[in-house]
């Protein structure tokens, strides 16, 4: 029906939406995906996890607001990736290189996500769920890899 009413499909406003958001990916060159990279990128790895973490608090608050259906799963998911975010900050060996969004940065994300319209809101919940969900099984791999290798070798 919202392709008929609005000429807009699917796949078409994945792309508006996806497009503005800018939410954090871990891509092969982060040294995350691969296990022969991982060992020598191990440092840069969780950087750049702690950093994509840090950056989805704000998108993960938004959701807080909005989908309030779910505000105590999402309250859930809000603490536990900021105190992921936090403890891995702690083990890399320069913790100032994790970039943690000053607050006009998240001010910014907080006022673009805000003047969504009704209809897209619920989209752009659904994409921040995705992608959130789908750097989260590419952390829980890393970092199980990176124990498993830790306590073999110990």
């Amino acid at each position: 029906q919202m392709c008929e009413k609005f000429t807009v499909c699917q796949n078409s406003m994945e792309m508006l939406v996806q497009n503005n958001l800018n939410l954090p990916k871990l891509t092969e060159a982060d040294g995350c995906l691969d296990h022969l990279t991982l060992l020598s990128f191990q440092d840069k790895c969780l950087t750049k996890i702690s950093s994509g973490l840090y950056k989805f608090q704000t998108y993960l608050e938004y959701i807080q607001e909005t989908f309030t259906s779910e505000k105590q799963n999402v309250e859930s998911l809000f603490y536990g990736s900021g105190h992921l975010a936090h403890t891995l900050r702690q083990m890399v060996i320069n913790p100032d290189e994790v970039i943690i969004p000053d607050l006009a940065t998240q001010e910014s994300i907080r006022t673009k996500l805000r003047s969504s319209k009704t209809w897209i809101e619920k989209i752009t919940i659904h994409l921040i769920l995705r992608d959130y969900t789908s750097f989260m099984e590419k952390t829980v791999r890393a970092i199980r890899y990176l124990i498993n290798t830790r306590s073999s070798s110990a």
